[in-house]
């Protein structure tokens, strides 16, 4: 599963790992992946960059070049098109490196906690679960100091625990549980979509109804895989993805928004607002840093930057979580208060409204 809030099981690579200039002759698989029976005729460069996150397509010409793409068993050219069942494997001259999780102690705001599950209001910046690039400093740190006698952070996978996640810099809700019987459980009502996750949002721009459905399928985009992009429904590109809104403040050139998921896919209602006209206030990679509506004038380009200056990261907050506990079947729902920075910014927004008249 896949997350605004949903797991990202795709495979990650920096660009950094895949250097291939040291000359070594041994080799490491770092991936292996098998066609589907169903993929039409690509060539790998672009079929391996679509499978392995942050891995640029100069990077994997490189590596087919020094014979690192192995093709069932035998070394290929860039240029070579995969055919269903494939089986591809990406070597690199070292090891695989291991992610330990490294019990530390790091504040959490834990909002409720027994022995199935603990729910914390993450922070913004916070990253949830240790990764390329962030080896120390994570949620799962955190919870392996505090429940460091639980079996289920004593292992080896690098995500225990978790049933989904929100982006490093989304505040909010999120549930973790302490058994592998209770994430099993959880889980499941995740992946059928019969939890129930409620976010609050400050987008860009003024809203012609009060409420609205946003429904398009939710993929990489092809020009810059740290974004996601929106394809049409029922499209073979992405994943089937539904956002529904309700407007709870309007300031002129901002909307307070709460978006309701039916599905839970990476980026969901930051790429869906993209895609319909609204980014998210401050929401650097999809266009939301920019002054997309409001005056011309320096007094309000100041005021813009003000804001920014109080919340500089995507104006995104997990508010609200519900789910049927895994041993006493009981509906469990959960509410937050929006983090600080975005309080400000609200409060910010509804003062200038008030002195300009904007509605």
């Amino acid at each position: 599963m896949i997350d605004e809030v949903e797991i990202d099981n795709t495979d990650k690579l920096d660009d950094d790992e895949l250097d291939f200039s040291d000359g070594q002759n041994e080799m490491y698989e770092h991936f292996r992946l098998t066609v589907d029976k169903g993929q039409r005729l690509l060539r790998i460069d672009k079929f391996i960059q679509m499978k392995i996150e942050n891995a640029s397509r100069s990077k994997i010409q490189t590596a087919a070049d020094a014979g690192y793409i192995i093709v069932n068993g035998k070394p290929v050219k860039s240029s070579y098109k995969v055919k269903p069942d494939d089986v591809i494997q990406v070597m690199l001259a070292h090891p695989p490196t291991e992610i330990n999780i490294i019990p530390e102690n790091i504040p959490l705001n834990i909002v409720y906690e027994d022995d199935s599950f603990v729910i914390v209001n993450k922070p913004a910046g916070m990253v949830v679960h240790p990764s390329y690039g962030h080896y120390t400093g994570t949620l799962i740190n955190a919870l392996a100091y505090k429940y460091i006698d639980l079996p289920i952070f004593n292992g080896f996978d690098a995500r225990p625990g978790l049933v989904h996640r929100i982006d490093m810099n989304t505040s909010g809700l999120l549930v973790v549980a302490k058994s592998e019987q209770a994430k099993m459980h959880i889980s499941k009502q995740f992946f059928y979509h019969t939890s129930h996750r409620r976010y609050v949002a400050l987008v860009w721009g003024n809203f012609a109804e009060d409420s609205g459905r946003i429904e398009g399928n939710i993929g990489r985009d092809p020009r810059d895989r740290q974004r996601m992009a929106v394809f049409p429904p029922g499209s073979e590109t992405g994943k089937s993805a539904i956002t529904h809104y309700q407007v709870l403040e309007r300031y002129g050139y901002t909307t307070l928004v709460e978006c309701r998921l039916e599905t839970g896919r990476t980026h969901q209602i930051r790429a869906h607002m993209k895609h319909i006209g609204h980014p998210l206030f401050a929401d650097e990679r999809y266009g939301g840093m920019e002054i997309l509506r409001g005056e011309r004038t320096a007094s309000y380009k100041a005021y813009i930057q003000n804001c920014m200056k109080i919340c500089g990261r995507q104006a995104l907050h997990a508010k609200t979580l519900g789910f049927v506990h895994p041993t006493t079947h009981e509906q469990m729902d959960f509410t937050s208060e929006l983090a600080d920075d975005m309080k400000e910014l609200l409060e910010k927004w509804r003062k200038y409204i008030k002195s300009n008249n904007t509605l």
